[in-house]
């Protein structure tokens, strides 16, 4: 039998068909078009689910079950969305208003979760007993794995790693508390960044406009990295500055939970180690274990943008 996941991220809802070897055999894809009703929402998932199932030449009778990974604090006993900042949600439905529109039972769990689970079952964190997988997209996630489960509190809200402060009163998220991590370390927090640089110095000439063709609309959370590696000095202050926040971030969950391995996925992972080489030099000098024999191995989560997906369909 096959299985559904579904990724439901704040910019993009994927969906894969994937087999009992966590191989995707078929993907599908939509923009989330935040902010809109929860019904369409669900409307556009089960499309992108049903469109995935026919490129995978299969039918609906071959799928056990459909698991989906949603941003915020997600119940999975009741299997109802308590709250999401980046949807607008709280208290939503949806594995109900979902099994209106697919004839399937439908599981959910929080989405850094579901691409923990999946990086633990067939990634970089195979074959560990405790390891913390963050994403950096539209927020920051996180998925704690110890022992071998997911851990997410007794209310299944825990891991929301980016939602610990790491400047006082500082920039608003959208939790609506000031100084989270997530408002500085999330791809949108980089982007953010690169735009009030580019406001706040006179650049009109510089390299790094000279990317987004003078529109700062067009900024993304390449626009920093390339403009570095092309030796412009505005594009090295904003990636230098954008790592230093991720460090201390991370820095503070590995203090916390030592895990044998942090891995790193979303869009932001993809610098590679123009990204991660940094980061280490970063905690090696600020970690408290510093001086222990056994320390926590950093690398890029594996399965890519497939962690979640996986992760979900094999909740």
């Amino acid at each position: 039998m096959y299985k559904v996941g579904i990724d439901l991220g704040g910019t993009n809802i994927v969906a894969g068909v994937v087999s009992e070897d966590y191989k995707i055999v078929a993907k599908a894809q939509c923009k989330t078009s935040v902010p809109r009703p929860e019904g369409e929402i669900c409307d556009s998932m089960a499309q992108v689910a049903l469109k995935a199932i026919e490129k995978a030449g299969i039918t609906l009778d071959d799928v056990a079950h459909i698991g989906i990974g949603v941003p915020g604090a997600v119940n999975p006993k009741t299997r109802v969305v308590e709250y999401s900042a980046n949807l607008f949600f709280h208290n939503w439905e949806i594995s109900k208003m979902m099994e209106e529109r697919i004839d399937k039972y439908v599981k959910i769990e929080n989405d850094a979760n579901a691409a923990a689970w999946g990086e633990f079952l067939a990634g970089s964190a195979k074959g560990v007993k405790n390891a913390i997988c963050i994403t950096l997209g539209t927020g920051v996630g996180g998925g704690i794995i110890i022992n071998g489960q997911l851990y997410s509190g007794s209310n299944y809200a825990g891991a929301e790693l980016g939602h610990m402060v790491i400047v006082k009163d500082g920039k608003e998220c959208g939790c609506g508390r000031k100084g989270c991590w997530e408002a500085y370390a999330s791809a949108t927090g980089l982007i953010n960044l690169t735009k009030e640089t580019m406001l706040n110095e006179i650049l009109d000439y510089s390299y790094i406009y000279k990317l987004c063709n003078g529109d700062i609309n067009k900024v993304d959370g390449k626009t920093a990295f390339d403009a570095m590696r092309a030796g412009d000095p505005t594009g090295k202050q904003i990636v230098d500055t954008y790592i230093s926040y991720l460090a201390t971030g991370l820095i503070n969950v590995i203090n916390i939970f030592q895990p044998d391995i942090l891995c790193i996925g979303g869009g932001i992972s993809k610098e590679g180690e123009t990204l991660l080489a940094p980061l280490r030099t970063l905690i090696e000098q600020e970690r408290y274990t510093k001086h222990n024999a056994k320390q926590t191995v950093i690398c890029a989560a594996s399965l890519g943008n497939d962690a979640g997906i996986i992760g979900a369909a094999m909740l």
